[in-house]
């Protein structure tokens, strides 16, 4: 069967209004996401805007591309509401069914990416979202006078606690109003920074970029999520150079920041993929496929994530890659290549190249 790859842009308005926005990337455009059970999605929250309180059918990772949010957790069965304050190039995980809200309590817009599985989601390759306040609110749904037993109220004060909030994902908020600060007295991690100065980046290579990743060592919650993160920043012109998933995880990659060009091979020794691609632009490259990187002049940034973990990525360049550790005579053999050039090919693969500079 045919796999029809593409690079898209989200395509789809689940909400607008004074306060912000939600976006999302439909099926219908990009149908690998239905196919390898991931969805994405874009909030866009301006000054004071505030996404009500909801939880979720999936779990993800949300990557800051702008600004600075205050976010508030609560996982099933606490009492306690966890404050964490995330600004751009962090990420964090957010597992299925944990109740979330998002303020921005900044001056300039907030955005920010979320990409996970729906491996159990009601839409595969959607998020569905659930509120516990607003017209789409839970208690909105029941009657009254349930709401009323249940919490112990009359009718007029259950009839005001489900309805009296008249938005809907996002309210914008009156100026003076003071959110929570961060909690001090949190003991797991809740998220981390992703976009790192390049001291401070997992793979650094000099004039070429840098390579974070998430995974179950720095979260351990991602064990149950089976997902993973990974940033790269490439300079003018740099590669980021072929490689696959080898434990058959699925990669979508997003494009935070710049342009440039995506090349993705399948198993028929073709490309599946060659284009350009911009920022804002998602594509997923399915199990297996080998991927490669060309930045433009001006760099690019990528945010991706695997449906694992624990990744395993295969290097096709470098000391570490696969022609490296084949013997002589099978590597001529199987190129039907000379021994001199043998000789040449492993000579240039001396170093652990996972990012190539731009030759001079």
């Amino acid at each position: 069967m045919e796999m029809k790859l593409v690079a898209e842009a989200a395509d789809e308005t689940a909400y607008e209004g004074d306060g912000g926005g939600y976006y999302s990337w439909s099926t219908s455009k990009s149908p690998l996401l239905k196919d390898s059970k991931l969805g994405a999605g874009k909030l866009l929250l301006h000054p004071l805007g505030f996404a009500l309180p909801h939880y979720a059918d999936s779990s993800k990772f949300g990557y800051v591309l702008q600004g600075v949010c205050t976010v508030g957790l609560v996982t099933p069965n606490s009492t306690k509401e966890t404050v964490v304050v995330i600004k751009k190039g962090d990420v964090i995980p957010l597992p299925s069914g944990v109740v979330s809200w998002w303020f921005n309590g900044g001056e300039t817009d907030l955005i920010i990416v979320f990409i996970g599985e729906t491996t159990k989601a009601q839409i595969p390759g959607q998020f569905t979202y659930f509120f516990m306040a607003g017209v789409l609110g839970i208690l909105r749904g029941f009657q009254s006078d349930v709401v009323a037993k249940v919490f112990g109220l009359n009718n007029k004060e259950a009839e005001d606690i489900a309805t009296s909030q008249p938005g809907a994902l996002i309210v914008k908020l009156r100026n003076g109003i003071e959110f929570p600060n961060a909690s001090e007295d949190v003991k797991e991690k809740l998220y981390g920074a992703i976009d790192t100065p390049e001291l401070e980046a997992d793979v650094v290579v000099k004039g070429g970029g840098i390579i974070n990743s998430l995974t179950e060592k720095d979260f351990p919650m991602l064990v149950g999520m089976g997902l993973s993160a990974r940033f790269v920043r490439l300079k003018g012109k740099a590669i980021l150079a072929p490689s696959y998933v080898a434990d058959g995880s699925v990669q979508a990659i997003y494009v935070a920041k710049g342009s440039g060009r995506i090349q993705v091979v399948g198993g028929d020794g073709t490309p599946s993929f060659d284009d350009e691609v911009g920022e804002g632009e998602l594509m997923v490259v399915p199990q297996f496929f080998a991927v490669t990187v060309i930045a433009d002049e001006y760099g690019m940034e990528l945010f991706s994530i695997t449906n694992t973990s624990k990744p395993v990525f295969e290097q096709l360049a470098g000391k570490v890659s696969v022609w490296k550790a084949l013997s002589p005579v099978v590597l001529q053999s199987a190129l039907n290549i000379s021994p001199q050039l043998d000789q040449i090919f492993r000579s240039k693969n001396t170093e652990r190249l996972m990012i190539i500079p731009p030759r001079s």
